[in-house]
């Protein structure tokens, strides 16, 4: 069982396809996929399919989309002793979606974030950056991109990207420990025009275009951000960003590169 969703949804079982066409079993197949091997009782499902007012035939309804998902395994299964229910099983009041380790994109990319996370803090960032460099990897997409979407997977959707932008962050930030903020400049310039109110993605490409030689630069990143936080917003940057821009107008040594340790000052990008 492959099932993906940090993207379009993608499902596959011994390498035969297995996504249903119609909307409401994908978005079933995806809920279940997200909780995969964790019962999600009836009444969740109905509610992500009909939100808080299912029509009287929601309970039939949802059987029969439940043997459709099964259909469509059991042709991948060709007639496999089990069949699809020991895939997808039959729970008291719920359904259970069996899948291996690895199977569920979404699940790798918490995964490989949780282990990166964890060599960041032994401070091995080579290592570090690797991994978030994996799990972002495994992105195609926006998160269920092509899947209707309701209460639960909504919910999902933002938590996963929230996921996927975190992630990112934390992969600029080792690989600014590691002196490439030379390597970084169009990603961080592109990233803070994709994110104009996202204060960690400016002061990380504050930090790369001082540390690059170009402070003129990353006092115009300053500046953009304020304006549009003032515009849209009507708010200041943070005292952390004030801070910073101190940092950049006075030359302060803090915030070159460290060479030995590789540090970057988390009081400006953190």
């Amino acid at each position: 069982m492959r099932i993906s969703v940090l993207g379009s949804l993608d499902a596959e079982l011994k390498g035969v396809p297995i996504l249903p066409t119609a909307a409401k079993p994908r978005q079933i197949l995806a809920l279940l996929g997200i909780y995969a091997n964790q019962v999600l009782p009836v009444s969740t499902l109905m509610e992500e399919i009909w939100g808080d007012a299912p029509p009287r035939s929601a309970l039939t309804t949802l059987q029969t989309y439940i043997l459709q998902l099964r259909r469509c395994m059991d042709k991948a299964l060709d007639a496999e002793p089990g069949g699809s229910k020991g895939v997808l099983l039959t729970r008291h009041g719920g359904y259970l979606l069996h899948t291996e380790p690895g199977s569920i994109d979404a699940h790798e990319h918490d995964r490989l974030s949780s282990l990166g996370q964890r060599a960041f803090v032994r401070g091995e960032h080579q290592q570090a950056a690797e991994l978030f460099r994996e799990a972002l990897g495994l992105w195609r997409g926006p998160a269920l991109v092509d899947v209707r979407t309701g209460p639960l997977l909504e919910i999902e959707a933002m938590r996963l990207e929230e996921s996927r932008l975190g992630v990112l962050e934390r992969r600029i930030d080792v690989e600014l420990r590691l002196g490439r903020h030379g390597e970084l400049l169009t990603e961080l310039t592109a990233l803070a025009a994709r994110h104009p109110l996202h204060e960690g993605l400016h002061a990380q490409s504050m930090v790369a275009f001082y540390r690059a030689g170009r402070p003129s630069a990353a006092l115009d990143v300053f500046q953009n951000l304020r304006t549009h936080l003032v515009e849209e917003l009507g708010i200041e940057p943070s005292q952390r960003l004030q801070h910073l821009q101190r940092a950049v107008l006075g030359s302060d040594p803090a915030l070159d590169v460290d060479a030995e340790h590789g540090r970057v000052l988390d009081r400006f990008v953190r």
